[in-house]
C-alpha cells in the first residue's frame, strides 16, 4: 500500500512536470499581447527592381503601393531581423531573445507604449496612416508566403499602430534614454567613479555618453537598440559633411552621410530607393520597422543625421508614503500607479514568465530600487509626431519645405546636416528641449513634489540651434557640440542660447580633425572631401594626448613586454592607416579609452590596458607590431577581408574579439555611407556603400557580402536614382500583391 501510494505520487508528480514543461513551452503566444485587427480592406501593388548589388527600387502607383513594395523588399532581405523589431512592439523580444530581449520588452512597458500609441494614432494625419497600414499589409502578405519563417507564433497579422508602436518604444532613448535609465536600475546609491549618483546628485548630465544598458533581468535593466542613438554602447559615432558651392571649387554643392551604426541588428541600415506615381521619390537608407528612409536624398535636396546628446531626459526623486502606495505633490498625497507585467524569457525551448511591477506618476515612468522611488520626464513623452516629420522630409522639395518639416519636431533628438541643389547647406542641433523653470540644476535629481517643475511645453523651433550657410561654406558634425560645425569665425555663439537647453560641449577627436581638415583646405572638391571622409590620422589632443602621455610615462623596468609596448607607441606617428608598426597596437588603446572619455566615464588603468593589449597581441601574433590589417577584420561568411581605420573618420572601431584566432572582428562603424552632389544647373547624382550587402542574414544570396571588398577597399558604387539607369543595370524585377 504504501509502496503503491509512493508509485502513485511519483507518477502524479512527473506528470505535473510535464505538464508545467508544456506549459513553459506553450504559454507565451496565448497569453501575449495578441495581434489587433488587420490594416483595412485594400489591394496593394508594387514592383521592386532590384540593382545588380541587389539594391531594391521600389515603384508604386500611390505612396501606400510604395511602403507595401518596402515591406516586401526589405522582408525578402531579412525577414529575421524584422520579426525580431515586431516582437519589441508587442512586448514579445524575450521570447526570442531570452534576457536581453526581456530588457527591451520592460522598457516598452515602463514607457507604456501601448497605451501611448492607441490614444495618439487616430489623430495622426491619414496619409501618414495609410503608408503605415500598407506597410503592415506588407508584413503580412510576406508572413502568410512564408509561414515556416516566422518565430512566433500570433505574431501577424499585424497593422499600422504596430508599426507605429516601434517608433513609440524608441523615442525616449531618442531623448537619451538610455545613459539616465543605468544608474536608476542598477539601484547604486552612488557612482564609484564619479561620486553620488543619486541621492547626492551628478546624474543625467553625468552620463551624456549613452553608455550601454546592461540587460541585468533581475534589475530591470532595458537594452535596446534604437535609430538615432547611434552609439548605443558603442565607442564609436557619426561624421556628416556639407560643403557649399562657394567652397567645393567647381560649383557642386556636395553632401555626406557617414552614419556609423550596427552591422546587423534592429538599426543596421537598409539601402532602397523608393518612386509613386504621386511624386514620392527618394534614395536611402531605412532601419527594419520603418516604411520610409531616414536619411539620403531626392531630386532637390539631402540630409543626414549624427547622433546628438543634449540633456533631455529630467529625473525626479518622490517622496512616497510610510506604505509606498502614494507619492507627495503640491502637498497632496496620489496614489502611486502600478501594474503587474509578466516578461517572457526564452532559456532553451521554455520560455519563462518573469514578473515585473510597472510603476507610474504624474511626471511619467517612475523607477524604483532600494533607495526611492524615480520618475522621469523625457522629450517627445507626449508625441509620436515623430512619423509625421520624418515622411513629410522626405517629400519636401525646397529648404523652406524641409525648415517647415523639422518645425514638426516630432524627433526629439538627433543632429541633421543638410544641402540642396541651390546650394543651401545647414545644420540643425535638433531637439524637443523642455521649457524648463530657471532657478534649478536640472541636471541633477529634481524634487518630485512640485509640480511646477514638471515641464508641459518645448522649445519652438526658432530656439533650436541652427548655423545656415555660413561664411566658411562647410559644415560638419562629428558627435561634438553644435558651437564647433563651422570653422572658425563662422560658429554659434553659445551665448545665444539658454543654459536650461543642455547643449553638450563636448569635442571628439574625428571633430578636432574634421575642423582642422576643412579649414586647412581652401577648396573642398570630389577628391579633397573623399580625402577627408578617409582620413586615418588621429589628433594628439584630449583623451588621445593623456592616454600616450600616461603610456610614456608608465615604469617599465621589470617587465620587458610593457617595454616593448611602451617604446612602440613612443614611435607611433598617430594615424591608424595599416602602415604603421604601432597601428594595432595603438588602436587596441584607443578604442576603450575613447569609449570612457565619450561616456564621461574613469578610463581604464593604463598600465592595465597596455599590458592586456600587448599580450593579446603577442599571443595570437607572435609579435607586438602586426599590422593593423592582420588584426582588424570584415568578416561575412566566407568573407574575409583586412580594415583599418579606428577611432578616426575613417571610423571602424568597434568590434568582437574571434575566440579562434584572436583578430577583432568589426561590428559597428561605418555603415551607410552615401556621396550625393548637386552640380550647378544638373540633375542629382550619388554613390553609396555598406560594409556587407543588401541581404545580410540570407546567406544564400549572392548580395549577402558582394559590397564588403569595395567597401574595404574605400570604394563606392552608384546609386540609380532614375528608372532608366536602375533597368539599364536591373538584376531581377518583381511585382508583389496583396490586401483585400
Amino acid at each position: 500500500m504504501n509502496r503503491r501510494w509512493i508509485v502513485r505520487t511519483g507518477w502524479s508528480a512527473l506528470a505535473l512536470l510535464l505538464l508545467a514543461l508544456m506549459a513553459l513551452m506553450c504559454w507565451e503566444p496565448f497569453l501575449a499581447e495578441q495581434p489587433g485587427p488587420p490594416p483595412p480592406p485594400r489591394a496593394y501593388a508594387a514592383e521592386i527592381v532590384r540593382d545588380s548589388f541587389g539594391v531594391p527600387h521600389i515603384y508604386g502607383r500611390s505612396d501606400a503601393d510604395v511602403t507595401f513594395g518596402v515591406a516586401m523588399a526589405h522582408a525578402e532581405d531579412d525577414f529575421s531581423t524584422l520579426q525580431d523589431v515586431l516582437a519589441m512592439t508587442r512586448g514579445r523580444y524575450g521570447a526570442i531573445a531570452g534576457e536581453p530581449g526581456a530588457g527591451v520588452d520592460y522598457a516598452y512597458h515602463l514607457f507604456g507604449v501601448r497605451a501611448k500609441v492607441r490614444h495618439l494614432y487616430p489623430a495622426l494625419p491619414a496619409d501618414v496612416r495609410d503608408l503605415l497600414d500598407g506597410y503592415a499589409a506588407g508584413l503580412n502578405r510576406f508572413a502568410s508566403l512564408h509561414p515556416r519563417e516566422v518565430k512566433l507564433a500570433n505574431l501577424f497579422p499585424v497593422n499600422g499602430e504596430d508599426i507605429a508602436a516601434g517608433f513609440a518604444l524608441r523615442l525616449p532613448f531618442f531623448s537619451g534614454m538610455d545613459r539616465v535609465l543605468k544608474p536608476l536600475v542598477d539601484g547604486a546609491p552612488a557612482n564609484p567613479e564619479f561620486g553620488p549618483a543619486l541621492d547626492g546628485k551628478p546624474l543625467p548630465g553625468f552620463f551624456q555618453g549613452g553608455g550601454d544598458i546592461e540587460p541585468r533581468l533581475g534589475r530591470q535593466a532595458s537594452s535596446i537598440a534604437v535609430p538615432g542613438r547611434d552609439e548605443g554602447g558603442s565607442p564609436d559615432g557619426s561624421n556628416a559633411f556639407a560643403i557649399a558651392p562657394k567652397r567645393s571649387g567647381d560649383g557642386v554643392t556636395r553632401l555626406v552621410s557617414n552614419t556609423h551604426q550596427p552591422w546587423r541588428g534592429p538599426v543596421a541600415w537598409y539601402e532602397l530607393v523608393i518612386e509613386s506615381d504621386a511624386g514620392w521619390h527618394f534614395a536611402g537608407a531605412t532601419f527594419p520597422g520603418s516604411p520610409w528612409p531616414f536619411l539620403g536624398h531626392n531630386d532637390d535636396l539631402g540630409w543626414t543625421n549624427t547622433i546628438d546628446r543634449p540633456d533631455l531626459v529630467d529625473v525626479y526623486k518622490l517622496v512616497l508614503s510610510m506604505d509606498a502606495t502614494q507619492y507627495r505633490l503640491d502637498g497632496k498625497w496620489l496614489p502611486l500607479e502600478r501594474r503587474r507585467v509578466w516578461l517572457p524569457v526564452k532559456l532553451g525551448p521554455f520560455v519563462l514568465p518573469v514578473p515585473r511591477t510597472i510603476a507610474r506618476s504624474a511626471h511619467g515612468p517612475v523607477v524604483e530600487n532600494a533607495h526611492g522611488a524615480f520618475a522621469l520626464r523625457y522629450a517627445g513623452i507626449e508625441t509620436i509626431d515623430a512619423l509625421i516629420q520624418y515622411y513629410r522630409l522626405t517629400r519636401a522639395r525646397s529648404f523652406a519645405e524641409w525648415q517647415a518639416a523639422m518645425a514638426i519636431q516630432g524627433v526629439p533628438a538627433t543632429n541633421f546636416v543638410y544641402a540642396d541643389r541651390s546650394g543651401t547647406i545647414a545644420h540643425v542641433y535638433n531637439g524637443r528641449f523642455p521649457v524648463r523653470k530657471p532657478g534649478f540644476d536640472w541636471r541633477h535629481v529634481l524634487p518630485g513634489d512640485r509640480s511646477d517643475l514638471i515641464w508641459q511645453a518645448h522649445v519652438p523651433w526658432s530656439g533650436v540651434p541652427q548655423n545656415i550657410n555660413p561664411a566658411s561654406g562647410f559644415l560638419f558634425s562629428a558627435n561634438n557640440t553644435p558651437f564647433v560645425a563651422a570653422g572658425p569665425g563662422s560658429e554659434l555663439d553659445p551665448a545665444h542660447f539658454s543654459p536650461l537647453l543642455g547643449i553638450e560641449l563636448d569635442m571628439t577627436n574625428r571633430a578636432r580633425r574634421a575642423v582642422k581638415l576643412l579649414a586647412a583646405s581652401p577648396h573642398i572638391g570630389r577628391a579633397e572631401l573623399e580625402r577627408i571622409k578617409y582620413d586615418t590620422g588621429v589628433e594628439r589632443a584630449g583623451f588621445v594626448a593623456q592616454t600616450f602621455d600616461a603610456v610614456a610615462a608608465l615604469d617599465t623596468r621589470g617587465d620587458p613586454l610593457l617595454a616593448r609596448a611602451q617604446k612602440l607607441l613612443a614611435n607611433w606617428d598617430y594615424r591608424l592607416d595599416g602602415q604603421g608598426p604601432g597601428d594595432a597596437l595603438a588602436t587596441m588603446m584607443i578604442k576603450p579609452m575613447m569609449s570612457a572619455a565619450y561616456n564621461h566615464r574613469r578610463p581604464p588603468d593604463v598600465r592595465r590596458l597596455l599590458h592586456d593589449s600587448a599580450w593579446h597581441l603577442q599571443h595570437w601574433f607572435g609579435r607586438l607590431d602586426p599590422p593593423l590589417g592582420e588584426v582588424v577584420r570584415l568578416r561575412q561568411g566566407s568573407v574575409d577581408l583586412p580594415m583599418d581605420g579606428g577611432e578616426t573618420l575613417r571610423a571602424a572601431s568597434d568590434w568582437d574579439v574571434d575566440p579562434r584566432d584572436g583578430r577583432l572582428v568589426v561590428k559597428h562603424g561605418d555603415s551607410f555611407l552615401m556621396f550625393m552632389e548637386w552640380p550647378a544647373g544638373g540633375a542629382v547624382r550619388s554613390q553609396s556603400i555598406v560594409p556587407f550587402g543588401a541581404a545580410t542574414t540570407r546567406p544564400q544570396s549572392p548580395h549577402y557580402a558582394d559590397q564588403s571588398p569595395l567597401f574595404a577597399a574605400h570604394r563606392l558604387k552608384p546609386v540609380y536614382f532614375r528608372r532608366a539607369d536602375v533597368l539599364a543595370h536591373a538584376a531581377s524585377r518583381e511585382v508583389v500583391t496583396g490586401g483585400q
